[in-house]
């Protein structure tokens, strides 16, 4: 902590004004995580209370009880771990694959198909989720964890993403393993890979985040209680017919801890990536 201090103290005035203003936008950012914490621990009564308390009166761990006792949370908590890591694994192998082709790989129109797929960040999601709604229907796999995985894999957020990674990779690197008697995929599989890695975990991460706070397409394809996701069956207490809004929030809360625990846990492989990605060519 000393050290900070001291580090604070030898910046010049614009840095000290810039952390400043960070700080109190993470605080901002902070407010209303803090505030599900609080509510998490009250009772239903005291978090209708005008004016609101910031600390409870009363700790209480009955609703957070209750939403493992009367409820499939474990369960949902389960296919949300399989849902999300198996689209940001996946995703993150098909993404590498076709960013290493592009940036690598001699392709006729590739640069034409390229942007194609970079354009197809532009679409929003919601456009195309009627047709292929009704082909997740055809192919039968309505609540399946295919469904809810499948649909996510191919991204071109993933494809751009890792492209300017493989790209800065020197072509003698990949000249020099040719020249050795190594073959592409050993090529891509041992040594481009290696080399990625702080992108590669990046994605992994960004997608993770993003399947698991995924609402719309998991209410979709989880028909049963069996299948649901933690997100939608939150999201199934905040029916008419259970008024414990104590119950609703430490269910909000215990689909947010899981992210913070990733994130916290892989912060700096993040960080190293999208810094790694956003200064190289």
């Amino acid at each position: 902590m000393k050290k900070k201090i001291e580090r604070f103290r030898h910046m010049d005035t614009f840095d000290k004004v810039t952390n400043v203003i960070v700080f109190i936008g993470a605080l901002l950012f902070m407010m209303p995580l803090l505030w599900l914490l609080s509510n998490t621990f009250k009772y239903s009564a005291e978090i209708y209370r005008i004016p609101p308390t910031i600390i409870p009166d009363r700790f209480t761990l009955s609703t957070l009880t209750e939403v493992f006792q009367g409820q499939r949370t474990f369960r949902w908590i389960f296919n949300s771990f399989i849902v999300s890591f198996g689209t940001a694994f996946l995703s993150v192998i098909i993404s590498a694959l076709a960013a290493y082709g592009f940036a690598k790989l001699k392709i006729k129109g590739g640069k034409a198909l390229f942007i194609i797929i970079i354009s197809s960040i532009m679409i929003p999601k919601e456009t195309f989720i009627v047709p292929l709604f009704e082909i997740i229907v055809d192919l039968n796999w309505v609540d399946t964890y295919a469904s809810m995985i499948i649909p996510n894999l191919a991204t071109g957020f993933g494809t751009f993403m890792l492209y300017s990674f493989f790209a800065s990779i020197p072509d003698s690197v990949r000249e020099s393993a040719k020249i050795d008697g190594a073959g592409e995929w050993l090529i891509f599989r041992k040594l481009m890979l290696p080399i990625v890695k702080p992108g590669l975990a990046a994605l992994f991460i960004l997608n993770f985040v993003t399947t698991w706070n995924d609402y719309l397409w998991q209410l979709l394809m989880a028909r049963t209680e069996e299948m649901q996701t933690l997100n939608v069956g939150v999201a199934s207490l905040q029916q008419s017919l259970n008024p414990n809004i104590g119950l609703k929030v430490a269910g909000a809360f215990i689909a947010a801890v899981p992210m913070i625990i990733v994130f916290v846990a892989f912060q700096k492989y993040f960080i190293a990536g999208a810094t790694d990605g956003a200064v190289k060519e």
